[in-house]
């Protein structure tokens, strides 16, 4: 594999500026390799056409428009989806920076599972083990990026969907805020309570990337107060994770303290994703004419169903949100940082995220959805099989300098991205 594949997006464009690389070659380069990994991984849906000179390439996960191509959500009723007419702002804002949209990345259908399988593509495979997936919503995304294919890319999150897929393909990423950055274009787009929740966010193989796309600096790490945890009291995380989160919090000299009220993240997220049990969710299916539906979809149907509640329910699952939110906060006063695990394991094997003793798992990210604080995800270790192990990182409400800042830090002791065995 060409070097030049593994640089950051930020060093790629440096080559074009300097003169070392034309933007053609860039381009043909990623083309190519996505030739080379794509059978294995199933990543991409659709390479894109790049017609200009640009400073650098990037991919955009198939539930955000581009302007000239179709989104389809990965559901059945988007097969025949007319092509947007314009661009999602944040593909609008990289074009405008100089970069071209180089591929659409898989995902599960509708966004709504932890691996990322559906009936329009099929599954996308982890690049480290292809039996494993690697991750969802965002899955596609991680797989190409961390196998090369694009350099960095947009994803979205409403319950870890960006984060958990960097864990299991071993790259970085950053759920921004909720509402820092623009979120029109998205496919289905998100109203109503829901905004609460979710927000687009950059994927990278390293971190410079991360931080360039949110114009931030580092910060001054000997200023911050950094705790850490290991278990959120809903699922215990393997030894290799609470080893992986362990190690980084000894580097940063970070104190274990867990926030009161985090052992209800998930029962709260959960909630109040779908107070009405789903049937919102389904009739929207029903609506744009999905006849069926992935398992995978239907498994957190079937989850969702013991979460149904009336109006008065709904309320009460607000007075707990701002409960929970205000003890977070509080959490503030003494701690700049949270460190944490990405999930309770590395990536699963195919078809097992919907199972009563995996899905829980996934409830660290969800912590970070219910409080809208930015969270950002690096690598820092592995298991003896060469599976990544990210650790989480949260700071508070458009600290995102304090989030990048510490995953840079990490990045340079630990390493980082470790590119995947060759296809």
């Amino acid at each position: 594999m060409n070097e030049v594949l593994t640089l950051s997006a930020v060093s790629q464009s440096k080559l074009i500026r300097d003169g070392e690389i034309t933007s053609d070659e860039l381009v043909r380069l990623h083309v190519d390799r996505i030739g080379e990994i794509n059978p294995a991984l199933n990543a991409v849906i659709e390479v894109l056409p790049v017609n200009e000179p640009c400073s650098f390439v990037f991919s955009v996960k198939d539930s955000i428009e581009i302007k000239g191509h179709s989104c389809t959500a990965g559901t059945l009723g988007y097969r025949d989806r007319p092509p947007a007419t314009k661009d999602a702002a944040l593909v609008a804002r990289l074009r405008a920076a100089g970069g071209a949209p180089i591929a659409r990345t898989n995902l599960p259908d509708l966004l709504f599972a932890f691996e990322s399988d559906n009936l329009l593509f099929g599954r996308t495979n982890n690049p480290y083990d292809l039996s494993r997936t690697s991750g969802g919503s965002s899955g596609g995304e991680a797989a190409l990026i961390a196998a090369c294919g694009s350099p960095f890319g947009l994803g979205s999150d409403a319950a870890g969907s960006v984060r958990l897929p960097a864990h299991f393909c071993g790259i970085a990423a950053l759920k921004p805020t909720s509402g820092r950055l623009p979120r029109d274009g998205h496919v289905p787009p998100a109203a109503g309570w829901v905004e609460q929740v979710w927000q687009i966010g950059p994927m990278a193989r390293h971190v410079e990337d991360l931080m360039w796309f949110m114009q931030t600096d580092m910060c001054d790490i000997e200023k911050l107060r950094i705790a850490y945890f290991v278990d959120n009291g809903i699922m215990t995380p393997d030894s290799d994770t609470q080893r992986v989160v362990r190690e980084a919090a000894a580097a940063l000299g970070a104190v274990e303290c867990r926030p009161a009220g985090i052992e209800r993240s998930y029962d709260l997220e959960m909630a109040f994703l779908a107070p009405d049990g789903g049937d919102g969710l389904r009739d929207f299916v029903r609506s744009i004419g999905s006849h069926r539906t992935h398992p995978l979809l239907d498994g957190w149907f079937s989850k969702h169903e013991k979460y149904r509640t009336d109006l008065a329910g709904f309320a009460r699952i607000w007075q707990e949100l701002d409960a929970f939110r205000a003890q977070m906060t509080a959490f503030l006063t003494d701690f700049d940082v949270l460190l944490s695990p990405v999930g309770a394991f590395p990536a699963v094997p195919h078809g097992t995220s919907t199972q009563d003793d995996v899905f829980p798992g996934f409830s660290y990210t969800m912590t970070h959805n219910m409080t809208g604080w930015p969270a950002g995800v690096v690598r820092c270790g592995q298991t003896a099989g060469g599976l990544p192990i990210g650790v989480q990182i949260a700071a508070g409400p458009l600290r995102e300098d304090i989030v990048l800042t510490v995953a840079r830090i990490l990045e340079q002791r630990f390493g980082g991205w470790s590119p995947p065995p060759q296809p």
